[in-house]
């Protein structure tokens, strides 16, 4: 449906909070644009070769963020289709830079679906604990920085994973033909 083979960039990043939905509308949007998907937290846990909740633990939150700054940075410049990012991968000022050459989408969740999504995810280790209170702070100092990165807004509210999917593959489909 879209050829990216001319591009030199993802034809779309996607970002947002934990339970936004990214890397499931971005499955979504990447097939109906047939193109690849890439998750960067997948990609992190490739390099370090352990899940993102056993890196937290065994080798801290500061060595996982050098390790996403360049997981990030390498698909930014190296995928074609969809990249996913975590959540908060765009807090790192260097990402930023990096988005401001990309069609970046904020899929913008509300606390309730967010927090109804994730549930009790222990694989999300900056939620432990209080996951609706963590999970609240890090929407209210993250949602700034996603509306500052982002060329679209698009608001998951009460929307299924097939309307999120067209609404997404639509605008980028429309930033192709203008």
């Amino acid at each position: 449906m879209l050829n990216s083979d001319h591009r030199d960039r993802p034809v779309l990043v996607l970002v947002g909070a934990p339970g936004a939905g990214k890397s499931s509308v971005g499955r979504r949007v990447a097939q109906r644009l047939d193109v690849e998907f890439v998750d960067t937290d997948h990609l992190i846990e490739q390099e370090a070769g352990m899940k993102v909740a056993d890196i937290f633990v065994t080798i801290g939150e500061v060595e996982f963020r050098r390790i996403e700054q360049v997981v990030v940075a390498d698909a930014l410049r190296d995928q074609r289709g969809v990249v996913a990012l975590g959540g908060g991968a765009v807090m790192n000022p260097n990402t930023g830079a990096l988005l401001a050459e990309q069609f970046v989408v904020w899929l913008n969740v509300s606390l309730a679906d967010a927090a109804h999504r994730v549930g009790m995810n222990t694989a999300r280790p900056l939620l432990l604990g209080n996951v609706r209170g963590q999970l609240k702070s890090l929407m209210d100092e993250r949602a700034p920085t996603y509306g500052a990165v982002s060329t679209y807004t698009v608001d998951t509210s009460g929307k299924s994973l097939k309307v999120l999917a067209d609404e997404v593959a639509a605008l980028v489909v429309g930033s192709a033909n203008a």
